[in-house]
């Protein structure tokens, strides 16, 4: 059996990453121990197991249950996953311009983007690609998502399905600029609006430009949507607080266990606009980058946050070469806000029987001050300064959405409903009574964990030969949590008439539609806008 040697070499090569920090001086004899032994155990293992073994497989394994026991943020980066984060960071690849899931037999559109290579072939949210030139979907076995990647100028040709029938389309590659700043206008005529969707490269200067624009355009106070938001480059997230306080001002400290990790980040340039009114709006996706700039801007009392509180992301990763092209991407440390704080909401390192991360007790979070003394804390994200979209998510709603039920929908309801104006579009009782329909005659089924348990009891009594009424009361059981699951659905109407109606408002006008559909309709930013147009409502907020 021939081994693997690259594979191999990765965890010697990362020894030698470890001796060359000074965090590791005094286990050297500890790692080259276990190095020694994971390699040589690794070399009999493919040597001698009675099966044929796969080499890669196994390490990709080992790598990936090691990291397990540490963060969900410390990943291991094959090539691919390298690229892709190249591609978020920098906001610029080659492709067809769309956003595709990846499933088994079938690569789905899930959003083309306006005036790219895919929209002008005719593709729309839903289509299933079941064939990218000669090669089926289902029978490639690496990636079926790189088919879709090339040179810029070349055409690919895919066959999809779309409402069970088949069509084929060519598409023209080109290069695909996914922007950070997606959106920005005039809410009226003295309100100006930015969506920041994520921090790569280009999020300050597009930022930047925005604001600039929106002041030409007669703005004189801003909302600033990261909502949704996941974070991205802390350097980014420092630049775009700098544009709305002093050069010289401390952004957020890291604190690591090695020295050259511990820093503070302070604003290197002129500010923008150091007086503008600004109103920050974040919700539970907001996170880490996100958090920096909306917890400094909090801290110093420079914006008023307005809507959930945020993921309670306070972690740093640094990408670390590995081998091979490969990368470790490594917590380094924690950051904190000007004011102390630390934002993390879950802790890793003391985790409850299951293993699980458990969040950070409300009684063990700790009082902070911002610049005015206004009360902050710590240990669960941004706390907003007016609070709203506050939906308690459940399992089942979770099912819904990660089984693309609203997704699904969304296709089916796009193709069977003519909308004249999508700016007046409202989801009814009677769309939900359709959509919990779908639900059912899709057969969505979630197993609740007291259903497990209900049916392991019931298991072992039929082993003991219990008498027949344990039987009846199962029964019934069974049928009365059936009932309470439909009433949990009952009760996250709201959001979930939210979900669909952002998903169809895209099918019809694309992503740029929805920011639009969102001046109109959307609750936080009508909140902002009513905040920022009293002067000294606003002010109140941050004294």
């Amino acid at each position: 059996m021939k081994l693997s040697k690259k594979k191999i070499i990765i965890p010697l090569l990362a020894g030698i990453i470890f001796f060359s920090t000074t965090a590791f001086k005094n286990d050297f004899f500890e790692i080259a121990k276990q190095i020694e032994i994971f390699t040589t155990l690794f070399k009999e293992l493919n040597m001698n197991y009675v099966d044929e073994t796969n080499p890669g497989d196994l390490m990709d394994t080992a790598i990936k249950s090691m990291l397990e026991d540490l963060d969900p943020y410390t990943n291991f980066m094959n090539e691919q996953d390298v690229e892709a984060a190249r591609i978020n960071n920098t906001g610029d690849y080659t492709g067809i311009g769309a956003k595709i899931q990846t499933l088994k037999d079938k690569l789905v559109v899930v959003e083309p983007y306006k005036d790219y290579p895919a929209d002008k072939a005719g593709l729309k949210a839903g289509d299933e690609i079941i064939k990218v030139g000669n090669v089926l979907v289902e029978n490639y076995k690496e990636n079926a998502g790189d088919l879709l990647k090339g040179s810029p100028d070349t055409s690919v040709e895919v066959t999809y399905k779309r409402q069970g029938k088949t069509q084929t389309a060519t598409i023209n590659r080109a290069e695909v600029e996914i922007k950070a700043v997606p959106h920005f206008s005039m809410v009226n005529d003295k309100t100006g609006y930015i969506v920041l969707s994520r921090f790569s490269r280009k999020a300050h200067d597009e930022t930047n430009y925005a604001l600039r624009d929106l002041k030409a355009q007669g703005a004189q106070r801003i909302i600033l949507d990261l909502r949704g938001n996941p974070g991205g480059l802390v350097n980014e997230a420092i630049d775009i607080v700098n544009l709305f306080v002093p050069k010289g001002q401390l952004v957020v400290t890291t604190k690591s266990k090695v020295k050259q990790f511990n820093r503070p980040y302070i604003t290197k340039n002129e500010p923008i606009d150091t007086e503008i009114p600004l109103v920050i709006l974040i919700d539970g996706k907001s996170a880490s980058a996100s958090e920096i700039v909306s917890g400094a801007l909090q801290d110093l009392d420079r914006a008023v946050i307005v809507g959930a509180r945020s993921f309670g992301k306070g972690l740093v990763q640094r990408p670390m070469e590995v081998a091979f092209g490969t990368q470790v991407k490594i917590t380094i440390s924690r950051y904190y806000t000007p004011s102390g704080r630390c934002l993390q909401a879950l802790d890793y390192w003391n985790r409850n029987e299951k293993g699980e991360a458990v969040k950070i007790n409300q009684e063990n979070y700790h009082e902070f001050k911002t610049k005015n003394g206004r009360k902050v804390f710590d240990g669960g994200g941004v706390f907003p300064d007016v609070a709203m979209g506050l939906y308690k998510t459940s399992p089942i709603t979770n099912a819904i959405i990660n089984n693309n039920l609203i997704f699904d929908y969304c296709t089916n309801y796009y193709y069977n409903h003519k909308v004249e104006d999508i700016n007046n579009l409202k989801l009814s009782n009677q769309d939900f009574i359709e959509f919990k329909n779908y639900l059912k005659h899709n057969n969505f089924s979630f197993e609740t964990d007291t259903e497990k348990a209900l049916k392991k009891a019931f298991e072992a009594a039929k082993k003991e030969e219990l008498n027949d009424d344990i039987e009846k009361d199962y029964t019934v059981l069974i049928s009365n949590l059936e009932q309470s699951k439909t009433s949990v659905i009952d009760e996250n109407k709201e959001f979930l008439l939210e979900l669909l109606t952002e998903d169809i408002v895209k099918r019809y006008v694309y992503r740029e539609g929805l920011y639009d559909y969102y001046k109109i309709h959307d609750a936080e930013i009508k909140k902002a806008t009513e905040i920022l147009g009293n002067l000294s409502t606003y002010q109140g907020f941050l004294k």
